[in-house]
């Protein structure tokens, strides 16, 4: 963590300047904002998410102190794309940042939260995987008042995390110095009298998996119950462009088939140390006496499928790459305490507005999220009745584009060398698991009239508004189903090469 002698001497004059103008009280009376961020979390490895084999008290005290989505998705499930629509409240196709595209230009970066919030006179905190640079500014170190983040993957070892070194000693694996870093944040914040914004980003459960040995305990010896569409069986009706990524083969390389249980110990032993760093959180701001003020976010950037169809990794719209858990506690809301749920269809993008208006600040109109606000003060309430699902990483024939609904998911894979274009279509009401393409039977045909002009709407968003840089203009012909595959052959061809991240 980077705290310069300058920076609290700022502190402390403003400290001075608002006792003496007496700004001080009504500052104060913003919420404080924690937002937390696993990498490669998804669904299934939370109790309070219908697993009862794993431990994960302090994520489940969240969701039940808070609200729980049962809806929400990442619109890109890839860490850089999803990191930068995060911050921006931006789909991809307008943030234009992601591997093999190209980094987020300043003028973007400007709208952020963190920036707004910082200007807003928040104290601005960021620790772990910022995942990725703006041009010209890097990893925007400048735009935090505390700073504990990394380049690339960053680090387990807490000793090779250049900011977070001072923590090396006590917390040698990186997960739990995120929960150090949060505590000495809270603890300055609540000195300098001043509300602040802190984000973290966890690395775990990212592989290589490496978790803390502090935790062997946890697991040791146990296995789990595989999903219900475990196993390439359950793959056969799935498109083969889907199969042409890297997740096809890992199922096998990263050993699902093989040694189930040994790969979701690895996965669930990061996870529960993540969840040892939360109630690290949440024990200084009750020592601190700010806990009744402070809203706390939990999420993952992405999911991950640990076999499900016989696939491993992300990236694909599939349920367990691209829902993730969601858990918001608001102690102001009359909604807290009471275990509630809400089903609203939520993704990543809403996170920036939401954390926007929990601060009082305007939603700046290029925003394409949602304030999550309004479910916090009543559940049942929806925000929107569709939403964007995007995949320009990997293999060109891996890209696609996606329509969300609270029942309805559909896909058009429209590459068309050695294999046909083809739709899926899946009611995630009655089949979650995603058995069956009923794109495939008459049955469903009004089903998929709809979702065709649901998903005309998304393509037609992304013609008019995506940025003219880093290679997304094209896709608005790519993703265009009334295109025939030789017209888009050339223009495919196009496409740069994959790199693995």
């Amino acid at each position: 963590m980077t705290i310069t002698i300058k920076g609290l001497l700022g502190f402390t004059l403003l400290f001075v300047v608002q006792f003496l103008t007496g700004q001080s009280e009504a500052t104060n009376i913003r919420p404080n904002i924690i937002y937390l961020m696993a990498d490669d979390q998804n669904t299934l490895s939370v109790g309070c998410y219908g697993n009862s084999e794993v431990l994960t008290p302090h994520m489940d005290k969240l969701g039940n102190d808070g609200l729980i989505f049962d809806k929400h998705y990442n619109t890109t499930s890839i860490c850089m794309a999803s990191r930068a629509s995060v911050m921006t409240g931006m789909y991809e196709y307008k943030t234009g940042t992601n591997f093999n595209h190209g980094n987020m230009k300043p003028e973007v970066w400007l709208k952020s939260y963190p920036v707004l919030l910082k200007e807003a006179g928040y104290i601005s905190a960021f620790a772990g995987k910022f995942g990725f640079e703006v041009e010209g500014k890097g990893l925007c170190e400048d735009d935090f008042d505390f700073w504990g983040g990394a380049p690339g993957q960053s680090s387990y070892k807490t000793a090779a995390n250049k900011s977070m070194q001072k923590y090396a000693e006590k917390y040698p694996h990186s997960t739990l110095s995120y929960g150090a870093f949060g505590q000495d944040v809270i603890a300055a914040s609540v000195k300098l009298n001043k509300p602040f914004c802190l984000s973290i980003s966890f690395k775990a459960p990212h592989k290589p998996a490496t978790p803390d040995p502090k935790f062997d305990s946890i697991y040791q010896g146990k296995t789990f119950t595989k999903p219900g569409n475990f196993g390439r069986e359950y793959a056969k009706h799935l498109s083969e462009q889907s199969k042409s990524g890297r997740q096809y083969p890992r199922f096998t390389e990263w050993h699902y088939d093989t040694d189930y249980d040994g790969e979701m110990q690895k996965y669930y032993q990061q996870i529960y140390a993540i969840d040892v760093a939360i109630g690290m959180i949440r024990d200084e701001l009750e020592k601190m006496g700010i806990s009744d003020n402070t809203v706390i976010i939990y999420t993952s950037d992405n999911g991950y499928i640990n076999g499900s169809h016989g696939y491993g990794s992300k990236v694909l719209p599939m349920e367990e790459s691209s829902r993730v858990p969601l858990l918001i506690y608001d102690p102001r809301s009359k909604t807290s305490g009471k275990k509630l749920r809400t089903n609203a269809l939520t993704g990543n993008i809403d996170f920036a507005p939401t954390i926007l208006e929990l601060a009082g600040l305007p939603i700046p109109e290029n925003m394409d999220g949602k304030s999550l606000v309004p479910i916090l003060k009543n559940p049942k309430k929806d925000i929107r009745n569709q939403m964007a699902f995007i995949n320009v990483y990997g293999p060109i024939a891996t890209h696609s584009l996606s329509c969300l609904t609270k029942q309805w998911k559909y896909t058009y894979w429209w590459y068309g060398k050695g294999m046909e274009p083809v739709e899926e279509l899946f009611d995630l009401k009655n089949d979650p698991l995603e058995l069956k393409n009923c794109a495939t039977d008459a049955n469903y045909s009004s089903e998929l009239a709809i979702m065709r002009t649901k998903y005309a709407k998304e393509l037609a968003l992304w013609k008019k508004e995506s940025v003219p840089y880093n290679d997304y203009e094209r896709y608005g012909v790519l993703f265009d189903k009334t295109i025939s595959w030789n017209k888009k052959e050339n223009l495919a061809e196009g496409n740069k090469p994959s790199k693995d991240k």
